[in-house]
Parts: C-alpha cells; sequence; structure tokens
C-alpha cells in the first residue's frame, strides 16, 4: 500500500505534528468516497476556463453521474448543437439558461430550436494542486 493511501485514511495533522499516529487503516477506494452508481458515472476532462468560479479549471477531471435528476443550479455536462460543454443549468420560465461561474465568460441562452442533450450533472471535480 502507497504511503498516499495510508495518509489519506488516517487524515493529516492541521496543528502540531504528532508522532502518535503508528497505524494505518485499510487502502483507499475511491469510487467508494467520489461515485454513487459505478454504472452511471464518468469522468471528463475540462478545456477552459468558464467554470473556475464553481471550481474547476482548465485541465481538472470532473465526475458526472447520468442517473441524478436534473435540477435548476446543478453544474451538468451538455451537448449543444454537437458541442460539449460544462455549465450551470438554469430552468426559467422563457427557457434554458447555460451559465458559466467566470464572469468573463458569456451565459447560452439555449434558443428553443437547438439540439440539446443534457450527459449528466456534475459531483466532483479533481484538481491538481
Amino acid at each position: 500500500m502507497s504511503a498516499l493511501a495510508l495518509l489519506a485514511l488516517t487524515g493529516v495533522s492541521a496543528g502540531f505534528p504528532s508522532p502518535a499516529e503508528t497505524y494505518f487503516g485499510r487502502p483507499v477506494d475511491f469510487k467508494e468516497h467520489l461515485i454513487e452508481d459505478t454504472r452511471s458515472t464518468f469522468i471528463l476532462r475540462v478545456a477552459g476556463d468558464s467554470m473556475e468560479g464553481g471550481g474547476s479549471s482548465d485541465g481538472d477531471q470532473v465526475i458526472v453521474d447520468r442517473s441524478l435528476t436534473l435540477r435548476s443550479g446543478n453544474v451538468v455536462v451538455t451537448v449543444l448543437d454537437g458541442e460539449l460543454t460544462v455549465k450551470r443549468l438554469h430552468l426559467t420560465g422563457s427557457g434554458v439558461i447555460l451559465r458559466a461561474d467566470d464572469p468573463a465568460n458569456p451565459h447560452i441562452h439555449v434558443p428553443e430550436l437547438c439540439d440539446l442533450a443534457i450527459w449528466g450533472v456534475v459531483t466532483g471535480c479533481l484538481h491538481r494542486v
């Protein structure tokens, strides 16, 4: 078992380092912590900066679950007129708006006749530090 896997299970002191931690737990199963339904979940790499205000940046990987019920305010992966995008979904009385979390990027007001498919809800982000 790698040292990283062992540390992830036991935690790390944010105060004074403690030499008392002499044991480690079981191996880390990332699926257990990050994915609720493995049959309907996939991971995509983010390209671009439109969602930086929401926590995902260019090069990050988002975890997407196709089994979840869509709600206004969810971050979703969509295919809009053949183009993949990740945006925050807003359902309004006048239609669908795909909002960027970075104010420098425009929102997309989805015209009624567009081909829009929502692939799933983003449930997490794998961000490199």
